[in-house]
This record gives structure tokens, sequence and C-alpha cells, in this order.
């Protein structure tokens, strides 16, 4: 298949973006998390409050968004006309990288951000909270690594 430069230049894209975002989540599964659940409660909750401030950037909504808008113009691709290659395994890429990536962001791991945000890093508050909290937003953070990596496995097993 002789794909068009946009059909070219949007696959690239998305599966740099993919691995990129994958690559972002698989760090903070890995050992990020784990190193911030070893200090003392108030400072890795002043740590991960640090993260969740800094992590709005133009950089990483980017890479996270722009990721999600070039898997669903790849998707569309060939209603405007274009090739792409196996467009079930794009449309695949897709539904896991915006539902799995950005949908359980959105849902889980940002309110729970938000609760963080609001507690006091030295209250009793915040340190019962903090042990769920890494509970809840590793488990989430799995499913958004694990998401964001099946959708660039897609991409790159079937170009």
């Amino acid at each position: 298949m002789n794909l068009s430069l946009v059909s070219q230049i949007t696959l690239t894209v998305s599966i740099l973006g993919t691995g990129l975002v994958a690559g972002i989540f698989f760090t903070f599964s890995t050992f990020v998390m784990q190193a911030l659940a070893r200090l003392k409660p108030f400072e890795g909750i002043r740590a991960m409050q640090a993260i969740n401030v800094t992590v709005l950037n133009p950089w990483f909504f980017t890479a996270f968004f722009g990721t999600g808008m070039a898997l669903l113009l790849l998707a569309l691709l060939p209603v405007m006309g274009h090739d792409v290659p196996d467009h079930v395994a794009v449309v695949i890429a897709a539904l896991l990288y915006n539902i799995g990536t950005i949908g359980v962001t959105i849902a889980r791991n940002v309110p729970l951000n938000n609760r963080l945000e609001k507690l006091d890093a030295e209250s009793t508050e915040a340190h019962e909270f903090w042990q769920i909290y890494l509970q809840k937003w590793v488990f989430w953070n799995h499913v958004r690594t694990v998401a964001a990596a099946a959708a660039c496995a897609c991409l790159l097993i079937f170009r």
C-alpha cells in the first residue's frame, strides 16, 4: 500500500505519541510512584502536588492530547480518500488510546489529583488519603500505560 504523505505523517506522529505517552506512564508505574511512597507522607504528597502542577504544560498537552487527535485523524483518513494501514487496527488503536489513556485520565486520575491538591500535606486527612491515592492512582496509571502501549503496538504490528 502506497500511503499518502498525510497518512505517513499522521501514522508516524501517532506511533511516536503513543510510545512516548506509554513511556511517561510506565515511568510512573515502575518507579516514580514507588519512590514517592517511600517518602514520609507529607513529602510524597507535596512532591505529587508539585508534579500535578508542572505536568500542566504545553509539551505534555501536545504529546498527550495531540496523540489522541492524530489517532482520530488517522482513523478518519479513509473517509477523506486517504489510504491507511490496516484500518481495523487503526480504529482499535484510536479507541484504546482515547478511552484507555485520555478517558481514564479524565475519569480516574484527575479526580484523585484534584482531591490531593486540596489537602494540606501535613494533615491527618491527607496522610490517610495518601495511602488510598497511591493504590488507586497507580492502578489507573497501569491501565493508561497498557492502553497507550497497546495502541502503539497495534500501529506498529499492522502498519
